[in-house]
């Protein structure tokens, strides 16, 4: 199995995840972890993105299309129409090969790549509304450890992003992601010029350890550094880089 599949597969099992957790939950209770929403606005914003990924994979643009802005008619209505749009990019996405080229978000500009950016989108959203339902998400160190590279490898591709972490001003300093469930350690660069990231154990300007779940979290702004971490060194310059890298 390539990875496409692998991840198609991880993906279309993440969004079964998300469909069945948002039916335990009141569509009007807050999002903590996403300020200034409801259940309502996360599945809306959910059935938003599949729509418009549904039309980049079939479509194949070569730039950014425009997002998709649409609703279910009524709130009753809401869990129908996430599956109603669900499904077209379920099937969109078994029966395109991915080495297909296609406008993308990261670096690679291929099908390939909406199967991963869905499976994890999917899951941090999955952790919002549990986290609404007073509930502490479950990911598996496996499944976090490639979300945790996900991320960082997408990083600067998200523009807005881009543009906080040149802000941010610093260069050369280092931020190392420990994981105390398994072997998973990242190293990040900051600054414009610098190579990035890179796996491995090094001593970072400031470093934070936590189970690989939570490091995910933590990378998606969903928890603090002060919540369930240990932090090392400059704390400051790490509360200050997840800030601006946070999406």
């Amino acid at each position: 199995m390539n990875d496409h599949e692998r991840h198609r597969i991880a993906a279309e099992a993440e969004i079964e995840r998300f469909i069945e957790v948002t039916g335990e939950a009141d569509l009007a209770a807050p999002v903590p972890s996403c300020p200034g929403w409801t259940v309502a606005d996360l599945v809306r914003h959910v059935g938003n993105v599949h729509r418009w990924m549904t039309r980049i994979v079939l479509d194949r643009p070569v730039e950014r299309p425009a997002a998709s802005d649409e609703g279910p008619g009524a709130p009753a209505g809401y869990l129908d129409w996430l599956a109603a749009g669900a499904a077209p990019l379920v099937t969109a996405l078994r029966e395109t090969d991915g080495d297909t080229p296609c406008w993308a978000l990261g670096p690679d500009q291929h099908v390939r790549f909406w199967p991963l950016r869905l499976r994890y989108e999917m899951l941090i959203h999955r952790a919002d509304v549990e986290l609404a339902l007073g509930r502490t998400p479950v990911i598996t160190a496996e499944t976090a450890a490639e979300g945790v590279e996900e991320f960082l490898t997408n990083l600067l591709s998200r523009e807005r992003v881009a543009a906080r972490l040149r802000e941010f001003g610093h260069s050369g300093e280092t931020v190392h992601l420990h994981a105390t469930d398994g072997e998973g350690e990242w190293t990040v660069t900051l600054g414009a010029e610098a190579p990035g990231w890179e796996p491995g154990h090094a001593k970072g300007t400031a470093a934070v350890r936590g189970t690989t779940g939570d490091l995910l979290l933590l990378l998606w702004g969903r928890y603090e550094p002060d919540e369930r971490f240990a932090v090392f060194g400059d704390a400051d310059l790490l509360s200050g880089w997840l800030a601006a890298a946070s999406t």
